[in-house]
């Protein structure tokens, strides 16, 4: 009996998913544990893995598509089988195809110049071939039954008719709309590349050119979500922002010192982000009503030290966490940060690995960015923002002296804390900044 692939809930929060690219083609045979398709949340992309061996059968469903979780996208079973749900598995159907718009004609395009809203059926073998190729029957110009059947044939010549393209060009063709009918290949043997459809979104009609958008951003998946959720926390929130200039020299120095000497031994150079983790995780544990969330009418200090830490990654702002850094050294903490980092920039980070933050930093010193102001992570009740280290001069002793100055702003919500207890804490983060022998940074 074959046996249905759905999606699987990836965290408590996802409700639907958006399909990317099979790793497999209908009838496959495949293994238990092998992966059939990648999709991706409002944080990650995630593998769907089959849970039986045998062959697949895979569901009428495209890249791109959004489809709710535990929806089933295939069945696994024996190769007589076929993908149905509401009837019987075991036996193939002819399934009509609704046309909802008028095509040109096979001279012009591969695809059909059926009439508006005529019913067009496709054969078996021709939909296993078309869902081998993951096309949608609805373009291809149906020659059986004069004009009203989709036959294997059909589906072959559309194939043989279909320019040549890259899957990445593919890829970003359906993401901005080219038409790849419209697009002249410069790859070999006239294939058509990413840098081909580029040039065709640049060089787009004269009515798009004319029109105020060059591009339109769905707001689907992380952009989604950053949308949001920072206007959630603008208006739920009661922010304030507080600003403090620290003496970052020893600092600096006390990072040129680890670099030299435990890099090789670590495998990588401590990192300013790994030290100021280092110093936040020491101050909740001092200052814990700044580890703190609001829980319907109440405030709860938290007794786990959580760090949430920004990554900017092509998708889309990430902020993987890392838990207990109270309890880790600084080498511990760096290594855990640096393989979420890469699992975040290769859209990979479980749901796990984004949850359960207690407080967050984000750098963009690396930007070349001296102050800011952040927004609160909810459920949070604060976020560290960290600005570039720049070197100024400044009247000590009578004297006109060099130092690195590092501006820190801390944004909190006032609802859970108060401005001076607030301060308290930001100044403690300041004095270990200026005076990191206070901690032990092995």
């Amino acid at each position: 009996m074959a046996k249905e692939l759905f999606i699987p809930k990836l965290g408590q929060t996802v409700e639907e998913v958006t399909l990317q690219d099979w790793q497999v083609k209908d009838g496959d045979k495949v293994e238990k544990g092998q992966t059939i398709i990648e999709v991706e949340t409002d944080k990650a992309v995630f593998p769907v893995e089959s849970t039986a061996s045998g062959v697949v059968h895979l569901g009428p469903f495209k890249p791109g598509q959004v489809v709710p979780v535990l929806t089933v996208i295939a069945v696994i079973g024996s190769a007589e089988d076929v993908f149905q749900t509401s009837t019987s598995v075991n036996q193939p159907v002819e399934e009509p195809v609704q046309s909802t718009e008028t095509r040109p004609t096979a001279a012009a395009s591969p695809v059909s110049a059926v009439p508006q809203n005529e019913r067009v059926f496709i054969s078996p073998r021709a939909k296993k071939l078309a869902a081998e190729n993951h096309l949608d029957w609805t373009h291809i110009t149906p020659t059986g039954d004069d004009g009203r059947r989709i036959v294997e044939q059909d589906v072959v010549k559309y194939l043989t008719s279909r320019p040549r393209v890259s899957p990445l060009a593919e890829k970003i063709a359906g993401a901005t709309g080219v038409d790849l009918n419209q697009v002249q290949g410069t790859g070999p043997g006239g294939r058509i590349m990413k840098t081909d459809v580029l040039q065709a979104v640049r060089t787009e009609s004269p009515a798009d050119a004319a029109s105020e958008v060059i591009k339109v951003v769905p707001l689907t998946g992380i952009r989604g979500v950053i949308y949001s959720r920072m206007g959630e926390s603008t208006q739920q929130t009661s922010r304030v922002t507080l600003f403090m200039e620290a003496d970052a020299t020893r600092f600096v120095e006390l990072r040129e010192m680890l670099k030299e000497k435990f890099s090789k031994e670590w495998g990588f150079s401590a990192g300013y982000n790994d030290l100021l983790a280092k110093i936040c995780g020491q101050a909740l544990r001092e200052f814990p009503y700044m580890n703190a969330r609001v829980n319907g009418n109440q405030i709860e200090w938290l007794r786990p030290i959580n760090m949430g830490m920004a990554v900017d990654t092509d998708r889309g702002l990430v902020v993987p966490v890392i838990k207990n850094v109270n309890e880790k050294s600084v080498h511990q903490f760096g290594q855990e940060f640096r393989a979420l980092v890469d699992k975040a920039r290769a859209g990979t980070l479980l749901p796990d690995e984004m949850n359960g933050g207690t407080f967050t930093i984000t750098n963009l010193g690396g930007n070349d960015v001296i102050a800011f102001t952040p927004v609160i992570n909810l459920p949070q009740a604060a976020i560290l923002g960290v600005g570039k280290i720049t070197p100024a001069l400044a009247m000590k002793n009578g004297q006109v002296v060099e130092y690195q100055k590092l501006i820190l702003s801390l944004v909190f919500d006032h609802r859970i804390v108060d401005g001076a207890p607030a301060a308290r804490f930001l100044q403690w983060i300041k004095d270990r900044v200026e005076f990191p022998e206070l901690l032990g940074f092995d």
